[in-house]
C-alpha cells in the first residue's frame, strides 16, 4: 500500500489553514459593512460601488496571479499573498472618507483574489500527492471560517467593541497567523525534476476551448450559489409570505446543506468519480431550483417545507461544484496556475452578475421569474461540466488519479480514467 508523504499531509493542514484564515478575512469584511456603512455614512449606492471595486480588483488580480503561481510556484506565492490580504484590512478600517476607502478597496479585491488563485493551486497539488480527493473539504473549512469572522463581530458587538477597532485588530493579527500555515506547505519542487516530469497536457497549455467550458461550468455553480446567498431570504418573504422572523431560515438551510456537503464531498468523490459527481451536482441543484419555484404552486401548509427541501437540495448540489473543477484542472497535470486562474475569474464573474442580473429581472418581471435563470444555470453545470472534465482525461498524459473511481477488482476504469491510488 502507498503511503502519503508526510510532506503533503503537512502541507494538507497548512492549506486548511489558508482556507479557514481566507474565509475568516471575509466573514470579518462582511459582518462589518452595516458600521462601515455608518461611519462613512455611505448609503445603498456607494455601498454597492464599494463591493464592485473590490470584486473588479480581486477579478484582475485573479488573472495576474495565475503566471506568477506558475512563475513562482504557488507556494512562494502563498507566502506573501496570505498575509498581504489580511494587511489589507487595515484599509477599510482606517479609510476617512468614501474616496479613500474607493481606493482601498481596489487594493483589498486585489489581496482576496491573489490568495485565492494561490491558495487553490497548492490545494490542487497537494490533492495530487495524496492520490485522492481532498479538495472538497478545503472549501468546507472555507466556509466555517466565515462563520468564524461573522460571528465574532457578532460577539464584539454585542459587547459593545467597535467593529473598526476589531478590523485593525484582524489586520495586525492575521497575517502571523498565515505564517504557521506557510512554514507548512510544501516545498518547490527541483528546477530540473519539475521541467523534465511536465506532462504534454500542462496546465498552463490547455486549449482556451476547454477552458472556456471549465470556466461556463463554475459560472454556472457560482451564479446559482450566489443567487442562493442572495435571494432565497427574499423569496421566503415576497413570494411565499413567510414570516419576517422565518424567512432567513431558507438561507439557513441552503449554507448548512452546501457547508455539510463540502465537508463530506471528498469521499463522495473518490467513490463516484469526478464526472458523476459533476453530473448529479447539476442534477440536485437543478431540481432544489424547481422545488422553489414550484413551492408557490403547492398547498399553503406544504409551501415553505418544498422551498426549504429545494434549497438543502440545491446547496447539496452546488457544494462539490467549485472543489470537482478545480481538481479536474490540477489533475491535468503539470502546471496550473493560468488555467485555474481562468476558471476562477469565470466563476467569480458569475457572483458579480448575479445580483445584479436577478435584480434587474425581479425589478421589471418578478423573484420568481428571475429565479429560473439559476435554475438553468444549475442544469448548465452538468452540461458544460461533464464533458470539459471528460476532455481533461483524454488530454492528460498523467494518470488522473483524483478523476476517478473504480470498484475494487474491476480492472476496468470507467471513462477511461487511471485507476486511483491508495493510501
Amino acid at each position: 500500500m502507498n503511503k502519503t508523504p508526510i510532506e503533503a499531509k503537512r502541507a494538507r493542514v497548512g492549506v486548511f489553514g489558508f482556507f479557514f484564515l481566507a474565509g475568516f478575512v471575509m466573514g470579518l469584511w462582511a459582518a462589518g459593512l452595516p458600521s462601515l456603512n455608518d461611519r462613512l455614512e455611505l448609503g445603498p449606492a456607494r455601498l454597492g460601488s464599494v463591493l464592485l471595486l473590490i470584486s473588479g480588483g480581486a477579478l484582475v488580480s485573479m488573472l495576474v496571479a495565475g503566471p506568477l503561481v506558475d512563475r513562482w510556484t504557488s507556494r512562494r506565492v502563498c507566502w506573501f499573498a496570505g498575509p498581504f490580504s489580511g494587511v489589507v484590512l487595515l484599509g477599510p478600517a482606517l479609510a476617512p472618507s468614501y474616496w479613500s476607502l474607493a481606493v482601498l478597496a481596489v487594493v483589498f479585491g486585489i489581496g482576496l483574489g491573489v490568495t485565492e488563485v494561490a491558495m487553490n493551486a497548492h490545494s490542487v497539488e497537494v490533492e495530487r500527492r495524496y492520490g485522492r480527493p481532498i479538495i472538497s473539504a478545503f472549501h468546507g473549512v472555507w466556509s466555517l471560517g466565515g462563520a468564524a469572522g461573522g460571528g465574532l463581530t457578532s460577539l464584539a458587538l454585542q459587547n459593545e467593541v467597535n467593529a473598526q477597532l476589531l478590523l485593525i485588530v484582524a489586520a495586525v493579527v492575521v497575517p502571523f497567523l498565515y505564517l504557521p500555515a506557510a512554514y507548512l506547505l510544501m516545498p518547490d519542487p527541483p528546477a530540473a525534476a519539475s521541467s523534465s516530469a511536465e506532462p504534454s497536457a500542462d496546465g498552463s497549455s490547455l486549449r482556451w476551448g476547454l477552458i472556456a467550458l471549465l470556466g461556463l461550468a463554475a459560472f454556472a455553480g457560482h451564479l446559482s450559489e450566489g443567487a442562493a446567498i442572495d435571494w432565497a431570504a427574499l423569496h421566503a418573504r415576497w413570494v411565499l409570505e413567510t414570516d419576517p422572523a422565518m424567512a432567513p431560515l431558507a438561507y439557513t438551510i441552503f449554507s448548512v446543506a452546501m457547508t455539510t456537503f463540502r465537508l463530506l464531498g471528498d469521499p463522495i468523490r473518490g467513490r463516484l468519480g469526478s464526472v458523476r459527481t459533476i453530473q448529479l451536482a447539476g442534477v440536485f441543484a437543478t431540481l432544489g431550483y424547481v422545488l422553489v419555484l414550484g413551492a408557490p404552486y403547492v398547498g399553503e401548509s406544504l409551501r415553505v417545507v418544498c422551498a426549504w427541501t429545494g434549497w438543502a437540495l440545491a446547496g447539496v448540489g452546488l457544494a462539490t461544484v467549485v472543489p470537482v473543477l478545480f481538481s479536474a484542472v490540477g489533475a491535468a497535470g503539470g502546471r496550473v496556475g493560468r488555467a485555474l486562474a481562468m476558471v476562477t475569474a469565470f466563476g467569480y464573474s458569475g457572483l458579480l452578475l448575479g445580483p445584479a442580473v436577478l435584480g434587474f429581472v425581479a425589478e421589471h418581471a418578478s423573484l420568481q421569474v428571475a429565479l429560473v435563470i439559476p435554475a438553468v444555470l444549475a442544469a448548465v453545470v452538468t452540461l458544460t461540466g461533464s464533458p470539459a472534465i471528460r476532455s481533461l482525461l483524454r488530454l492528460s498524459a498523467a494518470p488522473a488519479v483524483v478523476l476517478s473511481a473504480a470498484r475494487p477488482g474491476d480492472e476496468r476504469v470507467p471513462d477511461g480514467e487511471a485507476q486511483p491510488a491508495r493510501d
